[in-house]
C-alpha cells in the first residue's frame, strides 16, 4: 500500500521556487547599469550598500512562486513561468521601492529603505529600471505579446490603487467624503491583488493555458490579495513589531484608512473614534477601541471570506492537483500569518 504524503508547508514550496528561479533573477540584475543593479541587489538583500555581499533575508518570493504554481497547474513545466517570475518580482520591487518613497517610510525589512540608504533621485532611478526590465524579460519570452498583455493591464490596476491609498489618507473619518469599505476593497484588489493575480495568470499563460484558465486565476490572486491586505492591516495595529517589522499602531499614526478603521467607525460604539485617531499620542486607546467596536472581527471576517472565494476558483477550475495543493497551501500560509 503506498504511504500518504502530507502536503510540503508552505515556506518549502516558496523555498523550491524561489531556488529555481533565483539563477534567472541574477542574470537579469546582473543586466542592468552597475549602478542600479547594486540598489537592486541591495533591495532584494543580496548585498550591503557599496556591494559587499550579505546574507541578509529578503522577501518571501511569494509572487514569484505562484507564478511558478501557476505553470505547473496548466499542466506545464515549472521551468516555463522563470520569465513571468522574474518579470513579477520585479514589477513588485519597482513598486516597493517606489511605495517607500511616497509614504516617507525609511525602513524595509529591518534595514534602510533604498531611498534613505541611496537617495531619493537614485532610488526613483533603481524602480524605473526594475520596471524597464520586467517588460523587457517578459517580451523575449514565448507568448511574449500575451503576457506584456497581461502585465500590463496589472500594472495599470496597481498605480490606481496606489493614487486612490493615497487619496484616502487626505480624506475625512466621518462624513459625505468619508472612505467607504467597498472603495478600500477595490483599492486593495488593485493595489495588492493585481500582481498577486498576474503573476498566477502570467505563469499559465507562459505554460499554454487557455484565457478561462488564466481569468481563474488571476481571480483568484485578486481574492488572496484583498484577504493579504486584510491581514496586514490588523497586524499593522496589533501585530508584534519584532514578528512583523512595523512600529506598533504605525498605521493609525500615519492616519491610514485601513479595514479595522473603517469597519469600526460606522460602529455606533466608536462614536470617540475619530477624535482619537486625530490624536497621533493616542494610538493605543485608539486601537482598543477599535477592537472593541468590531473592526478586528470584522476585517478577519472579511479575510476569510476571500480566502474561501480564492479556494472555491482553485478548486473548481480543471488544474493539476498537485499544484492545487501547493497554492492552497500558500493561500493559508499567507493569510494566517502571526494572528
Amino acid at each position: 500500500m503506498t504511504a500518504l504524503h502530507a502536503p510540503p508547508a508552505a515556506p518549502e514550496v516558496l523555498a523550491r521556487c524561489t531556488a529555481l528561479v533565483r539563477p534567472a533573477l541574477r542574470e537579469a540584475i546582473g543586466r542592468l547599469h552597475p549602478w542600479t543593479a547594486e540598489m537592486a541587489a541591495y533591495s532584494f538583500g543580496w548585498c550591503e550598500v557599496g556591494g559587499t555581499p550579505t546574507t541578509t533575508a529578503g522577501g518571501k518570493g511569494v509572487r514569484q512562486a505562484l507564478a511558478v504554481l501557476g505553470a505547473r497547474a496548466a499542466g506545464a513545466d515549472a521551468r516555463t513561468a522563470i520569465p513571468a517570475a522574474v518579470a513579477v518580482e520585479l514589477v513588485h520591487t519597482f513598486s516597493l521601492l517606489h511605495d517607500d518613497i511616497m509614504d516617507g517610510d525609511a525602513t524595509r525589512r529591518r534595514r534602510p529603505a533604498v531611498w534613505k540608504a541611496y537617495g531619493t533621485g537614485p532610488a526613483v532611478l533603481a524602480g524605473d529600471a526594475l520596471f524597464a526590465l520586467a517588460v523587457e524579460t517578459l517580451a523575449a519570452a514565448p507568448q511574449g505579446t500575451r503576457a506584456v498583455r497581461l502585465l500590463s493591464t496589472a500594472l495599470t490596476d496597481l498605480v490606481r490603487g496606489q493614487a486612490d491609498d493615497l487619496l484616502f489618507t487626505g480624506r475625512p473619518h466621518t462624513g459625505p467624503g468619508k472612505v467607504t469599505t467597498e472603495e478600500y476593497q477595490a483599492m486593495a484588489e488593485a493595489k495588492t491583488g493585481a500582481l498577486l493575480g498576474c503573476a498566477c495568470a502570467l505563469g499559465a499563460a507562459l505554460g499554454g493555458a487557455g484565457e478561462d484558465t488564466t481569468d481563474a486565476l488571476d481571480r483568484a490572486g485578486r481574492h488572496l490579495g484583498i484577504a493579504f491586505q486584510l491581514v496586514d492591516d490588523v497586524l499593522g495595529i496589533w501585530g508584534d513589531p519584532a514578528v512583523t517589522g512595523k512600529p506598533t499602531g504605525g498605521d493609525l499614526r500615519e492616519g491610514k484608512k485601513t479595514y479595522p478603521v473603517l469597519a469600526a467607525l460606522v460602529s455606533p460604539d466608536a462614536r470617540a473614534l475619530p477624535d482619537l485617531l486625530n490624536s497621533p499620542a493616542r494610538t493605543q486607546e485608539a486601537a482598543a477601541l477599535i477592537e472593541a467596536a468590531g473592526g478586528r472581527t470584522a476585517a478577519l471576517a472579511e479575510a476569510r471570506t476571500h480566502t474561501a472565494a480564492a479556494r472555491t476558483l482553485l478548486t473548481r477550475t480543471p488544474l493539476a492537483t498537485g499544484a492545487v495543493e501547493d497554492l492552497l497551501t500558500v493561500l493559508d500560509y499567507l493569510v494566517g500569518r502571526d494572528l
